[in-house]
């Protein structure tokens, strides 16, 4: 599909068959202190869109900037959706649903973004990719790598999850551990590729990133029975995913397929709340620490939170934040109850759902359709229960002992 691309910030429209990132000016004026200026969305031609609207049913290819090559190779997309009825008994809520993205190929919702990226170097006759990552982005792009060949570059903080960290190496790609933070990796894997060359994968750095993590609405808007829900929850922390839903949808009502955009709901710790901090106050400033136990959604200077306040006014949607005994509490709660695991990171979407639960009753009435993207399985980090669950004692091998174990 035709596409140019346009600065969040200034709006200016650059077109260039070459790999872009950034609007140069907007970039420049990036001094660290604050959220990143320059960042692009990518605008697909409206003549290619408006096409789409004689076709019985649409996958995510159909909205791609780039053709996939051999998607059998490294199968992306297609997860489940689940309803959660028990949940939705206990919060009052009689249409809630779950999109489980703990499903794909490397256990998170980043694999949209790799696939699409990898599409990307292909399509450059490119073969060496970089980027910076807390696990999962990473794990996601190694795995794509060995699906398709491809050199895998990985910066991540020394601090990231070790169950995450083994992904890539078992993977293959070389793997770098940064002493310091995400932000730090991050600026460290943009140098790497200055200087070596190849495709950076940066979530929002690279607009691709979020044209593949678009995919989940265009996915929603066939399994719902072509129609979107009223309110979506997303757990946020650069604000690449979020802005990734909103554009999916948003390229759905372009194309003429949807009337109105679901209200996204911003979910954040309070213990990395940046994004939801700007949309309510509009201080788009950097936080002195992030500190929440959800590491996947641990930002101190969010990559993608400009555009990502944008799409939450733009969607007519708002910011929950929730601290981390609400969101290891969540994480616990679907497991227990709904038979979903997934971690930290993810169950904070879940959380906010649950802190809102009363005011979307008496908002939009208990019919509302809320969707919840669960983004990674619990098996990324199982360190978190360290402390808190533990493996019962073994019994003896006999009857008296299960007799007792039971009275």
């Amino acid at each position: 599909m035709r596409f140019t691309y346009e600065c969040c910030d200034c709006h200016t429209v650059y077109e260039t068959d070459e790999v872009f990132y950034q609007c140069p000016k907007c970039a420049h004026e990036n001094d660290g202190t604050s959220f990143p200026k320059g960042n692009v969305i990518v605008k697909l031609n409206q003549d290619d869109l408006k096409a789409l609207q004689g076709k019985e049913h649409v996958s995510m290819y159909d909205f791609f900037p780039y053709p996939v090559p051999t998607p059998e190779v490294y199968p992306v997309g297609g997860t489940p959706l689940a309803k959660p009825l028990r949940l939705g008994k206990k919060y009052g809520l009689k249409n809630i649903s779950c999109k489980l993205d703990s499903a794909l190929p490397s256990g998170s919702f980043k694999d949209r973004a790799s696939q699409l990226i990898a599409a990307q170097a292909i399509a450059h006759k490119q073969h060496k990719i970089a980027l910076a990552s807390t696990g999962n982005a990473g794990a996601a792009m190694s795995c794509a790598g060995a699906a398709y060949g491809l050199e895998i570059i990985l910066f991540v903080p020394a601090t990231a999850p070790i169950n995450k960290l083994m992904q890539s190496v078992l993977y293959g790609a070389t793997v770098v551990p940064v002493k310091g933070s995400y932000d730090d990796a991050f600026a460290l894997s943009i140098a790497y590729t200055k200087e070596f060359g190849g495709i950076n994968r940066n979530t929002a750095y690279n607009p691709m990133t979020i044209e593949g993590k678009k995919s989940v609405s265009i996915e929603l808007f066939e399994q719902m029975g072509r129609s979107v829900p009223d309110v979506v929850y997303v757990s946020v922390g650069d604000g690449c995913i979020f802005a990734g839903v909103y554009k999916g949808f948003y390229d759905l009502k372009e194309a003429g397929l949807i009337k109105k955009i679901p209200h996204l709901v911003c979910a954040q710790s309070k213990q990395s709340n940046a994004i939801s901090r700007a949309w309510k106050t509009g201080d788009f400033s950097n936080l002195a620490k992030a500190t929440t136990r959800a590491d996947s959604i641990s930002v101190e200077s969010p990559a993608n939170g400009r555009m990502a306040v944008r799409y939450i006014n733009e969607s007519e949607g708002w910011a929950t934040e929730v601290d981390d005994k609400q969101i290891l509490a969540a994480q616990l709660e679907l497991a227990k109850e709904a038979g979903i695991f997934v971690e930290p990171a993810a169950a904070c979407a879940w959380a906010a759902l649950a802190a809102d639960s009363e005011m979307l009753v008496k908002r939009f009435g208990s019919e509302v359709k809320v969707c919840t993207l669960l983004t990674g399985t619990g098996f990324k980090d199982m360190a978190v229960f360290q402390g808190t669950v533990s493996i019962p004692e073994s019994i003896e091998n006999s009857v008296e002992a299960v007799q007792k174990r039971f009275k």
